[in-house]
């Protein structure tokens, strides 16, 4: 008796939660079958970033597809790649737009940018241990980026670390001009 009291109680508190959740879904204007907004929950919880700023689903699901891949200095495959060849592809293949291979000759091709000017896609720049640009990635929203690490391989790092606060130089958003200068005729 006990038993199919607890059941039928178990059976009517899912019944109400499922119910709630979805008039909670359909007030906030996102159906729980659609696919982007659940891309979108998916990749904010794996990569650490806000729903909101999940925007570019194209970007996070090729960051996602690169995760773990280990760094190789001048590689640029799956097998191991540096952190200027792991973002020019996602330039390439996200953005439609090609860019430079080193660090350095990539920061000549932005408009620089302080931090708190950074949005999704903008590129971030280190110094690290050295006087010029050593290091890019891909800004992803709050303060979270994908890089190349030379130690872990593609990976998403927070630029409040103590290490990447440290190093960090700057941030860039591609100039136009050189948007079109690369463009594929």
């Amino acid at each position: 008796m006990i038993k199919k009291f607890l059941f039928s109680s178990l059976i009517a508190i899912c019944t109400l939660s499922t119910a709630f959740a979805q008039t909670k879904t359909k007030e906030s204007g996102k159906e729980l079958n659609d696919p982007d907004n659940l891309a979108s929950q998916y990749f904010s919880q794996v990569m650490g970033v806000a729903v909101d700023a999940t925007s570019n689903l194209k970007l996070y699901k090729f960051i996602y597809e690169w995760i773990g891949t280990p760094y190789s200095y001048g590689g640029n495959s799956k097998r191991g790649i540096d952190c200027s060849a792991f973002t020019k592809a996602i330039y390439d293949k996200v953005f439609n737009t090609t860019i430079r291979r080193n660090s350095r000759d990539i920061f000549s091709m932005v408009d620089p940018l302080s931090k708190e000017d950074l949005k999704e896609g903008d590129l971030v720049f280190f110094k690290i241990k050295s006087r010029s640009i050593s290091h890019v990635g891909i800004y992803l929203g709050d303060n979270r980026f994908a890089h190349a690490s030379s130690s872990r391989g593609v990976v998403i790092s927070n630029l409040n670390e103590p290490y990447y606060s440290r190093y960090f130089y700057k941030g860039g958003r591609v100039l136009e001009s050189f948007k079109k200068e690369f463009e594929v005729e």
